[in-house]
């Protein structure tokens, strides 16, 4: 990593969000820190020795922090064999002839997905078949090795996803004509004679079909992983990014790869991490909870660039999913965390145990708020929440009283408004009152609740999550959802950067581009508050820094 340089940017249109001073045109940057925002002679003066970059009118903002980022999967995307701009089974068979080339007989060929990334939404209907290869296909083209086409991951795309495998592929997993799978949603598809074809579909969000019935898939290591990240940082920082929060919880072997990075001064995104636990019931959960959390009790442990704090738990789940995922630990798939199937008796119960030994809540909610909130409000009425900083994400539908409950209990709200409102807002296109209670932020910010936004990987780019907070429409119709919870631009950008600070409690150091906090910023194309709403998601980054030292240059 570069080190930190003092630095003056001049000649720019800076968005500072610090409501003591709104709008500068430079500022300067010694040591990692800034220590002067004004014009040209005030921030040449308080760094004389400084690089001066000129930007040319161009606008500087905070780094975006990406609350719900799952950047510890964007990486893992490019190092398989990518199937995008195939247009039929002939194409997809040149691709796999290709690798089989380059691949040591009898070693695996796993490719992505069908369909056009980032989102694979098409899938096998962009093929002129209609439909993935079937084994025979795929045997003629890699004879000497196992293939297997994965499915979309749902929380990119939708489902369902169909995956491929060839004979070799079938036989190395076991599979054949009485195989069943444990998890529901999954197909395995036969045959007019009722021979297994080498196709399955899989209709579950997130899938489960490597964690059921395919065991000798390859999976991501370690080092793949490690490599993933250190993609994913160079991909996050290109788009403005600085820091990430993940919320949903990350698995140990996903924190020993941050922390392998941090170890050796690799970060260049500030990450706060979340605990995803593995155990199996609430007498194990009280006893790690009591026995080995001790370091992510309440503002958790770790330095500026990597900390762990709190745990994720589940609301729901499948039994069985969670019960296939965890033998295959520590493998997660592309999660990065674990899967979990939790009651809503052992939710309450588990949240209790957090709030006794300080250990904050994060849990997604969607459309079941209304169940969540009377849980959330026996557990203060023992332990009260207040300035424990517990987090509520995902939310979805939210009533009016829930979100006077969640203000009240000091509980602070993560949205992902691409995916309720245009990934998935078509569930939502007939609310009696147009959506208005769908992903609310002007309910929720009147409320007074402490409010951020985040990506969720689906994509991570944020501009076009920003876009989505200001458009609130839904993918196929353009359907605004809820019209009335539209953000303007100038409210979701400080939304999506300096609000995150307080999930990590760093608001005293970092955000706001104010003297003596971090140099963390982003040059942008254009500003943000100035475009008309359908261009912010064609705004690119040119120039990103972190802690003063300049990540990302376009």
């Amino acid at each position: 990593m570069l080190p930190s340089q003092d630095l003056v940017l001049r000649n720019a249109g800076i968005i500072t969000l610090d409501d003591a001073r709104p709008r500068a045109s430079a500022l300067a940057i010694r040591d990692g820190v800034i220590t002067a925002v004004g014009d040209d002679d005030a921030a040449l003066a308080a760094a004389p020795n400084a690089r001066v970059i000129d930007l040319d009118g161009a606008c500087v903002i905070p780094g975006f922090n990406d609350t719900h980022a799952h950047m510890e999967r964007e990486g893992l995307k490019q190092q398989r064999p990518s199937l995008a701009g195939v247009r039929s089974i002939a194409d997809i068979l040149d691709r796999i002839r290709a690798a089989a080339a380059r691949t040591p007989p009898g070693a695996w060929i796993v490719t992505m997905p069908v369909g056009t990334p980032p989102f694979f939404f098409d899938g096998p209907q962009s093929l002129a078949e209609g439909r993935l290869p079937n084994r025979s296909e795929l045997d003629a083209a890699a004879p000497n090795h196992p293939v297997y086409i994965q499915g979309v991951f749902g929380n990119w795309g939708k489902p369902p996803g169909h995956s491929a495998l060839n004979s070799r592929a079938l036989a190395l997993n076991g599979l054949d004509e009485t195989s069943a799978p444990r998890c529901a949603g999954v197909e395995i598809l036969k045959d007019a004679d009722g021979r297994l074809n080498g196709i399955i579909i899989e209709r579950n969000n997130r899938p489960t079909v490597e964690f059921d019935i395919l065991p000798a898939v390859p999976r991501f290591g370690f080092a793949e992983r490690l490599d993933g990240v250190r993609l994913s940082q160079q991909l996050y920082n290109a788009k403005g990014t600085t820091s990430i929060y993940e919320g949903h919880g990350s698995a140990a072997e996903t924190i020993s790869v941050y922390r392998h990075l941090w170890e050796r001064n690799e970060l260049t995104v500030r990450a706060g991490l979340v605990v995803s636990p593995s155990w199996s019931d609430l007498t194990e959960a009280r006893r790690i909870m009591r026995d080995w959390l001790s370091t992510a009790r309440g503002a958790g442990l770790g330095d500026r660039w990597l900390r762990v704090s709190g745990l994720h738990i589940a609301y729901g789940g499948d039994p069985t999913v969670a019960c296939c995922a965890r033998a295959h630990l520590p493998d997660t798939g592309w999660s990065g965390f674990v899967e979990q199937a939790v009651s809503p008796a052992d939710f309450r119960e588990a949240c209790f145990l957090a709030a006794e030994f300080d250990l904050r809540l994060h849990t997604i909610v969607g459309d079941q708020l209304h169940e969540i909130v009377p849980l959330l409000e026996a557990v203060n009425a023992r332990y009260p929440l207040k300035q424990r900083r517990w987090v509520i994400e995902h939310i979805a539908r939210a009533r009016d009283a829930d979100i006077t409950a969640l203000a009240r209990l000091g509980v602070l709200v993560t949205t992902i408004p691409t995916y309720y409102l245009w990934k998935g807002g078509r569930r939502y296109l007939d609310e009696a009152d147009g959506g208005s209670h769908i992903v609310p932020h002007r309910r929720l910010l009147d409320a007074g609740i402490p409010l951020a936004l985040a990506t969720d990987n689906i994509p991570y780019d944020p501009f076009f999550t920003l876009w989505a907070a200001c458009a609130r429409q839904e993918r196929t119709t353009a359907t605004v959802i809820g019209a009335d919870q539209r953000l303007d631009p100038a409210t979701a950008l400080r939304l999506f950067t300096v609000a995150g600070a307080a999930l990590t409690f760093d608001e005293d150091w970092k955000g706001a581009l104010r003297p003596g906090f971090a140099a963390d910023l982003a040059v942008l194309s254009d500003d943000p508050t100035a475009v008309a709403v359908d261009a912010l998601k064609d705004l690119s980054c040119l120039l990103t820094v972190v802690g003063g030292r300049i990540v990302h240059e376009a």
